[in-house]
This record gives structure tokens, C-alpha cells and sequence, in this order.
């Protein structure tokens, strides 16, 4: 479901779908936001932003791993 609209969406495709249309970085690169209802459904389904997976970039962040270059 997309939280902004309610519907139903799918799930982001990486095979045939471009990351960079759906989705960006948030707060230096720690968080995942949803840029579409494809986006939005996928973040919030598959967890992209709880707290282990957040906690963990902060740490690459800080190391200069992330976020990916395009």
C-alpha cells in the first residue's frame, strides 16, 4: 500500500526499474524516501529505514561507504 494515496502499488522491480526514479536518500544518506507510490509501498514493505538497517548506515556514513555513487 502507498501510505500517501492508500492504494495499492507495486513493488519496486530492480531488474526494470531505475533506483533513482523511486527513491532518494534522506538526512545525509541514512534513510530511504519513496519519490512514487512504487517507492512509498516498497519502503514501507520491506523496512528500509528501521532502526538496524538506519543505524547500520549512520556507521557507513560516517566511514565514507555510503550513500552508493550513481
Amino acid at each position: 500500500m502507498d501510505p500517501a494515496t492508500g492504494e495499492m502499488a507495486p513493488l519496486f522491480n530492480p531488474r526494470t526499474q531505475a533506483w533513482r526514479d523511486h527513491f532518494a536518500w534522506a538526512n545525509g544518506g541514512a534513510h530511504v524516501i519513496g519519490l512514487t507510490s512504487t517507492g512509498r509501498a516498497t519502503v514501507i514493505a520491506l523496512q528500509l529505514n528501521n532502526d538496524y538497517v538506519v543505524e547500520a548506515r549512520v556507521l557507513w556514513i560516517a566511514r565514507h561507504w555510503h550513500p552508493p555513487a550513481e
